[in-house]
């Protein structure tokens, strides 16, 4: 799963930070990226447990994913304007202690039988998550020479797809399996209560860890203000909002983090449909592994081939086969419906750094402001699949795909045309 947070451009890095030595603190920073991508994994593994448990229509249960990035959309800004009073590093053990909270609120949940409860602890724990990515991405980019910067970034979200990767098989096991045996809907609910009570025994292990850190201490706010210094372009804008290519590029990662979620969320259900494999849920979720590993592959890939592939049109090929893919998987059954869904992992890789790098393309002193409205973007992972389980309420899940199509073909025409560097008129914006 792709990494969501403020970051900066590599060009605009304060150069104090070169030449020191910060592989320890590299290394340790890797470790939260594997946890989050693990834990957001899990949700994949969630919904179609709380979706039987509950009773749950489609629809219902994609409140899961709803919540969670809804914390996105309601956190990021607070937790910008936190990392800057407290620091990263005070940051992070902030993000981690209240993802803990979040975990243990599980407990609860299971036991009161209360899916709602099972939402605020959802939310709770993706708005720790949340503060975590606004403290710990900024933090890899600074941590070093400024042209290793994009290196350094590579290597922690190759940990995040690896996290999201390994979670599957972790709740086929400890979730659906056991779920499988037990014998009430309450008790077959409570076996989220151990697997995340393990988390957040492991989230308070590593706050306590990276509270004791002698780690760099690199001042959130003097950043800021650096960066702020190199943009000297376009002094009359006031707003990044006059940037035509960076608004597309903000509806662009709507629509790719909610397409990426979507499909992620609804591959037990598709994959237990008797159409499909007829598999049961417990065998279904350790597909989903093939799908997130599919997308930490491809960005290796995509960083060695996109050296010589100009951005745009890698990203409008991963986006035309993506669509191709979905299409297969629509209209067709059995193996072949399978393999196509687990491959569009493999296309997602690159998109969101691609529309990334390429709506802060030209931002000058808005690249700040700018990261800010495509962090907010990332609510798509909420709206997206919250549409798709209308549609598979009303028209099956397998036609339901028809969404994520839509997804891939802005992101398309975003690669090929809308992301050209281009300022709106001020009357306009």
């Amino acid at each position: 799963m792709a990494t969501f947070s403020k970051s900066y451009p590599a060009e605009q890095l304060p150069e104090a930070q070169a030449g020191k030595d910060y592989r320890f603190a590299l290394t340790s920073l890797t470790s939260l990226f594997f946890m989050w991508g693990f834990i957001t994994c899990l949700n994949d593994i969630l919904i179609p447990h709380l979706k039987g448990v509950f009773d749950l229509s489609y629809s219902q249960a994609m409140l899961v994913q709803f919540c969670f990035f809804g914390a996105y959309f309601v956190v990021s800004l607070p937790s910008g304007a936190l990392v800057k009073r407290l620091g990263y590093q005070k940051g992070i053990v902030l993000g981690l202690v209240i993802a803990a909270l979040g975990c243990l609120c599980f407990y609860p949940a299971a036991s009161l039988h209360s899916y709602a409860i099972f939402l605020l602890a959802l939310f709770i724990l993706a708005s720790g998550i949340t503060l975590l990515q606004v403290s710990a991405n900024p933090y890899v980019s600074i941590l070093g020479e400024v042209k290793t910067a994009s290196s350094r970034l590579t290597m922690t979200q190759a940990f995040n797809s690896l996290g999201t990767t390994v979670a599957p098989f972790f709740g086929a096991y400890l979730i659906l399996e056991q779920a499988a045996e037990a014998v009430s809907a309450t008790a077959s609910a409570q076996q989220v209560q151990m697997p995340y009570l393990l988390l957040a025994a492991l989230l308070l292990l590593l706050a306590a860890i990276f509270a004791a850190l002698k780690l760099p201490d690199m001042s959130a706010q003097s950043i800021q203000n650096q960066t702020s210094k190199t943009g000297g372009e376009n002094h009359e804008l006031k707003s990044a909002w006059h940037y035509r290519h960076l608004v597309l590029g903000a509806v662009g990662i709507f629509v790719y983090v909610g397409a990426e979620v979507a499909i992620g969320s609804f591959l037990v259900n598709f994959f237990t449909d008797p159409n499909i494999g007829a598999m049961e849920e417990s065998a279904a979720a350790k597909y989903i592994a093939y799908y997130w590993g599919g997308a930490m592959v491809g960005r290796f890939i995509g960083a060695a081939a996109m050296q010589k592939i100009a951005a745009g049109k890698a990203l409008c090929f991963n986006a035309a086969v993506a669509m191709a893919l979905v299409l297969v998987a629509m209209f067709t059954s059995g193996q072949l419906a399978m393999s196509a869904i687990l491959l569009v992992g493999l296309c997602n890789s690159i998109m969101f750094p691609t529309i990334f790098s390429l709506a802060l393309n030209g931002l000058g002193k808005f690249t700040s402001q700018g990261s800010g409205i495509l962090c907010l973007a990332i609510v798509g992972g909420a709206i997206i699949p919250l549409l798709q389980g209308v549609l598979a309420d009303n028209i099956g899940i397998q036609a339901s795909f028809c969404l994520p199509i839509l997804c891939y073909g802005f992101i398309a025409y975003y690669g090929l045309s809308g992301s050209k560097v281009s300022i709106r008129e001020k009357g306009k914006a």
